[in-house]
């Protein structure tokens, strides 16, 4: 059976949630899966829902919320390892996830689990996890935008922190009946989810929150080599009226940034993040200390999402330690 990495536009034509002409043995099992941190890093929870009948949750005292991202997705493809004839459409409102899989895991995997710059990969567990699990099977990812009324990503979301909830209070998680045969057939989808993964629902469920984990998610992404030194993938991440303040006390803006990528993004080690903040729903904080090549700073960082449903870096200050 072919193996599909392909990332399906929710602003596009194809037929989204129509009723599959497979038969019940192969139809196409339609998921969300989903991550959340209460900290991040902090208590954290995975989640993978299909329908009220057939979901999963679970999580770990302490983690991130990319790890449970991962997660999610690897126990949905574990849940349904037994039904490999059935393609899966998972929903995912990481666009971190979606990329580790489909576009930047091959290439790890053949430097041995190790980024460009020789250091190793994040959550490499996981992901050799997921490498094996996703072996033989037929799947596509859709990205939908997190907490815009879409009823299996809220499910996924509501499971995953009641998860992290429960790890914070020292319990066990509910952790759902598992995958019922039978379920998540692409005809099952609620009507009006398509529409819900572009455009902003009417009851969003706790978007603050996820302004600030998507802030840590994209400094993270931005941090990485394989992402800063390619100015294709670099330009997305910057707002048009980037405002940065450098450690030298001078302004640069985005065109600066992409010039010169080594000095603005190249750092000894990984950021340790301080904390987060949600500004807003749209706007999230980071701060975080970074040892640059003019020594130790404390780096903040603003993101904020745009007109199209993705997040920017809008202002950026280092400040040097004394």
């Amino acid at each position: 059976m072919s193996t599909q990495g392909a990332i399906t536009d929710p602003t596009g034509d194809d037929e989204t949630g129509e009723a599959s002409p497979r038969g019940a043995d192969d139809a196409v099992i339609v998921a969300a899966a989903d991550g959340s941190a209460l900290g991040n890093p902090g208590p954290a929870g995975w989640a993978w829902y299909v329908d009220e009948g057939s979901w999963q949750a679970g999580g770990w005292p302490h983690g991130t919320n990319n790890m449970g991202e991962l997660k999610a997705v690897l126990a949905l493809l574990q849940a349904t390892a037994d039904r490999p004839n059935r393609p899966l459409r998972i929903l995912c409102d990481s666009k971190y996830v979606i990329n580790c899989i489909t576009q930047w895991m091959p290439g790890w995997k053949a430097k041995g689990w190790k980024k460009k710059d020789g250091k190793p990969v994040l959550n490499r567990d996981l992901l050799e996890e997921l490498d094996r699990a996703l072996a033989g099977r037929t799947y596509e990812f859709e990205w939908v935008k997190g907490h815009a009324g879409h009823h299996l990503n809220e499910a996924a979301d509501e499971r995953a922190r009641a998860a992290a909830t429960a790890f914070q209070n020292g319990q066990d998680p509910e952790t759902g009946p598992g995958f019922v045969p039978g379920a998540g057939g692409a005809g099952d989808e609620p009507a009006g989810a398509d529409d819900a993964s572009t455009e902003a629902g009417d009851h969003p469920s706790r978007p603050q929150e996820k302004s600030a984990q998507a802030a840590v998610e994209h400094e993270k992404l931005l941090s990485d080599r394989e992402t800063w030194a390619d100015a294709q993938r670099l330009a997305p991440l910057l707002a048009e009226d980037l405002v940065w303040v450098t450690a030298k006390g001078r302004l640069a803006d985005k065109t600066a940034a992409i010039n010169y990528p080594e000095q603005a993004f190249a750092l000894d080690g990984d950021p340790d993040l301080v904390r987060s903040h949600a500004v807003s729903e749209d706007t999230g904080l980071v701060v975080s200390n970074v040892r640059t090549a003019r020594g130790p700073a404390v780096r903040s960082s603003l993101w904020t999402r745009t007109t199209h449903g993705a997040w920017a870096l809008a202002m950026r200050q280092d400040t040097l330690e004394l």
